[in-house]
């Protein structure tokens, strides 16, 4: 999942920051009260597989949260508006969050504890987390009684089938492609081929792959085993979309709510207002509450803009919120060492590793020794500094995060964790050998205030190795849509992705199997390396967990230090703060950040 466009257990953003921070420190930040060894804990907790829950762990309504009580209004501060409100177009992570209150799917994570660390998958809209008996070629879901659209409208296995046809249709281009490839039996692309226009031609999916015989039943059939199907159902990419009420492209902005809450009024870039969905049902979720009467969206809150406001806490700040703003990196320092702030911040560590992709289309970045010099060249002290230094993230070596099993801390291939400002004079005899010393490097980043700082400062470093870069911004909101364009213009631009689950088959083949380079996919570096392309397959067969981690890190060197399609910045953490009349405020490690579900007003 991409990051804030970010991805969430199913998900680019910046952090604001002071003075310009250009290359030569050898460390972003300070370490003065950070905590390592609680941050590699809390990654390594993550790494643990996620259990699926039965039909009794399945039953709403969800436990209540300690000295929770309705009523009020909800403040929610955030910096980017939502691209996407159609569930089929939703893999990244700030509307995935959003997703957690307003789309329901047939599985959904149900946190276990009041601190947001123990989860398991259970039946969201079905009665259980999925039955198979075939060690997971085929499997098995039963709708529960009263489950209904925001218009009243009963939720039938005729939705589910139309939720899942429709994701073979062109318009559907943002969203995960697990189910349908699995559908289909392919890695790649070509899923398409098996429903080719969606359902809106009058031609289904065949029952041999996807059964609904009655009004409450859904069977899926593989054609080998996907053991891992309740996760990726319980994604957002995965939540039901009504029949009746599907209009296709509008639905994108104005979707049926099978969740708690309901969209009222939405105007992209400035303002949402969610309220109550009358039709939903406790009794049906086990995962969320409607504590709150509304929740009230501000856009184009930059994170220290939210911070100040938040750390002010007046009036209706003191019932505020971003569910995805960070603290700024010039307050996190404080906010991070402040006692007083300790009951209304949150942290925690996140599935993201940050990457700068090359683009693999364009003509000039084809040349191997091109990328290396701009692997070494390239410094990611700044962009850690922009984030808040070491409190917010830590430098990176390879594409799998510490939250995922199979990372290895000790590979870093370009020097960046002994030498974060990067190696400019290695990159120059590159550059050099190359012939291509002053070549045009167009860098493509977000037009944030973070995004203006930290481009800046890297570009000034790809500079002293001999690289002519031109910096060119892309809109927040738009960024990760913008990025995923086949014929965009940028060289070089960065992206953040978050494991879909605690495992490296959620993270390299939607990234970088070259079968999978499409309009809006997520093979961003448009790589189409054969071995890369024959590892995922061979890979993607081990079912031992732990040779399948050790298989997928084997791969993920090879990207990274052969290929040389990314080079990987950074691993994520997070910070949120709220307001003193916030209450149930949890840091959850699937959701990566704040859980909306448990929210109410003290």
């Amino acid at each position: 999942m991409s990051r804030g466009g970010r991805h969430l257990y199913g998900a680019l953003s910046v952090l604001a920051a002071g003075a310009l921070v250009l290359t030569g420190c050898s460390k972003g930040g300070s370490d003065n009260g950070t905590n390592d060894k609680k941050d590699q804990q809390d990654a390594k907790r993550q790494q643990a597989s996620i259990k699926f829950g039965d039909a009794a762990d399945s039953t709403g309504p969800a436990a209540d949260v300690p000295g929770a009580k309705p009523g009020g209004t909800m403040e929610v501060l955030q910096r980017d508006t939502y691209a996407h409100l159609d569930p089929g177009q939703i893999y990244v992570s700030d509307e995935m969050s959003l997703s957690q209150l307003i789309h329901r799917g047939l599985t959904g994570y149900k946190a276990t504890s009041n601190d947001g660390s123990k989860h398991e998958v259970v039946g969201d809209l079905a009665t259980d987390s999925g039955t198979t008996t075939d060690g997971g070629r085929t499997w098995k879901y039963t709708l529960k009684d009263g489950i209904k659209f925001q218009d009243g409208t009963p939720i039938t296995s005729k939705d589910v089938r139309h939720t899942i046809e429709r994701l073979f249709a062109p318009f559907i281009n943002q969203g995960p492609a697990y189910v349908q490839q699995w559908l289909a039996d392919t890695a790649g692309a070509d899923y398409r081929k098996l429903l080719k226009d969606g359902p809106y031609k009058g031609k289904h999916l065949p029952n041999s792959v996807l059964r609904t015989p009655d009004e409450k039943t859904i069977v899926f059939h593989f054609k080998t085993p996907h053991p891992d199907l309740p996760y990726a159902l319980a994604m957002a990419g995965y939540s039901v979309v009504s029949e009746k009420g599907d209009t296709k492209e509008k639905y994108d902005k104005a979707p049926l709510a099978t969740g708690p809450y309901k969209v009222r009024s939405f105007k992209s870039g400035k303002s949402m207002v969610l309220v109550k969905n009358t039709n939903w049902d406790s009794k049906t979720d086990p995962l969320r509450h409607q504590y709150v009467n509304q929740f009230t969206f501000t856009f184009n809150q930059q994170f220290e803009t939210s911070t100040k406001a938040l750390l002010a806490d007046s009036g209706a700040d003191q019932t505020g919120l971003s569910f995805n703003n960070q603290v700024d990196a010039g307050n996190l320092s404080n906010v991070l060492r402040d006692p007083k702030l300790k009951s209304r911040t949150v942290s925690g560590y996140q599935s993201y590793v940050g990457q700068m992709n090359i683009n693999m289309s364009h003509p000039a970045m084809k040349d191997k020794t091109v990328r290396e010099a701009i692997a070494y060249a390239l410094p990611v002290t700044p962009f850690v500094r922009a984030f808040g230094g070491t409190d917010a993230m830590e430098v990176a070596g390879g594409l799998i995060s510490p939250t995922v099993s199979g990372y290895d801390p000790s590979f870093d291939p370009w020097g960046k964790k002994k030498k974060p400002a990067g190696d400019p004079d290695k990159a120059k005899a590159l550059l050099k050998k190359a012939g291509k010393l002053g070549m045009k490097l167009t860098f493509g980043y977000i037009n944030t205030p973070e995004g203006q700082q930290y481009s800046t400062a890297m570009a000034a470093g790809l500079k002293k190795a001999g690289f002519d870069v031109q910096r060119q911004e892309i809109p927040a909101e738009t960024y990760y849509d913008q990025v995923s364009k086949l014929n965009n213009n940028y060289d070089i631009f960065h992206t953040a992705w978050g494991a879909d689950w605690p495992s490296a088959s959620t993270v390299i083949p939607p990234l970088y199997d070259g079968r999978v380079i499409a309009e809006g996919a997520q093979n961003y570096s448009q790589v189409n390396d054969p071995k890369i392309n024959s590892e995922i397959d061979r890979i993607s067969k081990i079912t031992d967990p732990a040779k399948s981690a050790a298989a997928w890190e084997k791969l993920d060197q090879y990207i990274v230090k052969d290929v040389v399609n990314v080079v990987p910045t950074a691993y994520y953490k997070q910070t949120q703060i709220a307001g003193t009349k916030v209450g149930g405020l949890v840091y959850d490690d699937v959701i990566s950040g704040i859980d909306p579900r448990r929210l109410y007003i003290k």
